[in-house]
C-alpha cells in the first residue's frame, strides 16, 4: 500500500506545477519524518527510560484503541500500535479560506485526495506564509493547529505527543474520530466526511465510558455534547444570515457593515472561544466538522443503534455524487 502511495504521488508533484510540487515535497517530507520517530507501543513500555505519566498514557490508549476494533467495528490494523513524540505542540496547521462574501469553504484540489475545503502544512510558517497569500487575495483566513490527521489507511497512523496527553474521553474521541476516517471516505466532500467521523467517535465516546462503568464521566460527556450542538447551531445561524446579506446585493460598504455586526453579535455570546481572527475562514472550520452530524445521526437512529448496518449505509452514501449524497441526507 505504501509503495502504491509514492507511485501515485511522484507523478502528481511532477505534473502539478511548482506550487503543488512544494507543497505534496513538505508533505512527503513530514509524513516520512513523523514514521521515522515512531517506536511501538511496546518498546517505549519496556524502556525503563519512559516516564511513568507517558506510560500510563499509552496503556490507557491501547485500550481505547483495542475497544475501537473490537466493540465499534473500527479497522484492526497497524495504526495507533507505535508513538512518537514530535517536540511541538501541533502535527499539523490547516489553512481555511473563504471568500470575502462568502460562507462556502475554498476548495484546494490535488491529484490524489481530490478536492477538500482546507489546506494542511507540517511547519508553521509554511502555513502561515500561505495564509497571508490567501489574504492577499481577499480571502478571509482561518489557521488552526490540529493534533492528528488520517493518512486513510495509506500508513499506519502513529499516536503522537500532540495529543497522548488529552484526557481519556477526549483522547478516545480522537481515536475513534481518525479510525472513522479510515473505514468510510466521500472524496471531494470534507463535510461528510468529518460528520461522519464526529458522529461515530461521539457514539464511540458513550458506548466506551459506559463500558469502563465511568457514569460520572458519561453524564460530563452528554453535557459536552450539548454545548457543542449549541455552539454549531449557533454558527449555522450566523452562517445562514451571512449567506443571506452577501446574495442581497446590497453595496459593498452595507454588506461590510453588516457582516461586522454578525461577527460582534457571536463575539458578544462566545467571545471566550472565539479566536481573534473570527471570520468566514473560521465559520467554515467549524460547519466542515458538524454541518451533516444530525443527518447522519438520524441515519444511526435508523439503523437502531446497528453500528454494521449504519457503516453499510454511510458507505453506499460515499459512493453516491455529491449532490445525490446531499439529498439522501436531507430526505432522512
Amino acid at each position: 500500500m505504501k509503495a502504491r502511495f509514492f507511485a501515485v504521488l511522484i507523478p502528481a508533484v511532477l505534473l502539478g506545477g511548482c506550487e503543488t510540487a512544494s507543497y505534496y515535497a513538505q508533505a512527503v517530507g513530514g509524513q516520512m519524518s513523523l514514521l521515522y520517530h515512531a517506536r511501538p507501543i511496546d518498546s517505549w513500555l519496556a524502556d525503563k527510560s519512559t516516564p511513568a505519566e507517558l506510560r500510563t498514557r499509552l496503556q490507557t490508549a491501547q485500550r481505547i484503541r483495542d475497544f475501537a476494533s473490537r466493540e465499534l467495528g473500527l479497522p484492526d490494523n497497524g495504526s495507533y500500535h507505535a508513538y512518537a513524540d514530535l517536540g511541538r505542540p501541533y502535527v499539523v496547521w490547516n489553512v481555511y479560506a473563504a471568500a470575502e462574501f462568502s460562507v462556502e469553504a475554498k476548495s484546494q484540489c490535488f491529484p490524489i485526495a481530490g478536492c477538500v475545503s482546507y489546506r494542511g502544512f507540517f511547519g508553521e510558517e509554511d502555513a502561515k506564509r500561505h495564509a497571508e497569500d490567501l489574504r492577499r487575495q481577499g480571502y478571509d483566513v482561518y489557521v488552526a493547529g490540529v493534533a492528528a490527521y488520517s493518512t486513510l489507511g495509506w500508513f499506519d497512523d502513529p499516536l503522537l505527543s500532540t495529543f497522548i496527553q488529552y484526557s481519556d474521553l477526549q483522547l478516545a474521541r480522537l481515536l475513534f474520530h481518525e479510525l472513522a476516517h479510515q473505514l468510510i471516505y466521500a472524496k471531494n466532500d470534507t463535510a461528510f466526511n468529518e460528520s461522519f467521523a464526529v458522529t461515530v467517535e461521539e457514539e464511540g465516546v458513550r458506548r466506551w465510558l459506559d463500558a469502563e462503568g465511568r457514569g460520572v464521566e458519561l453524564e460530563k460527556f452528554r453535557a459536552l455534547q450539548s454545548r457543542r450542538r449549541e455552539f454549531a447551531a449557533r454558527i449555522k445561524e450566523t452562517r445562514e444570515r451571512l449567506r443571506a446579506i452577501y446574495a442581497s446585493g446590497l453595496p459593498r460598504e452595507q454588506m461590510l457593515e453588516q457582516k461586522k455586526g454578525e461577527f460582534d453579535r457571536l463575539r458578544q455570546e462566545y467571545g471566550a472561544i472565539l479566536p481573534t481572527e473570527a471570520n468566514n475562514g473560521f465559520l467554515v472550520s467549524i460547519a466542515l466538522y458538524t454541518e451533516l452530524v444530525p443527518a447522519l445521526q438520524r441515519e444511526l437512529a435508523a439503523a437502531k443503534g446497528d453500528l454494521a448496518q449504519f457503516y453499510k449505509r454511510a458507505g453506499q452514501l460515499a459512493r453516491l455524487s455529491k449532490d445525490e449524497r446531499q439529498a439522501a441526507l436531507a430526505s432522512r
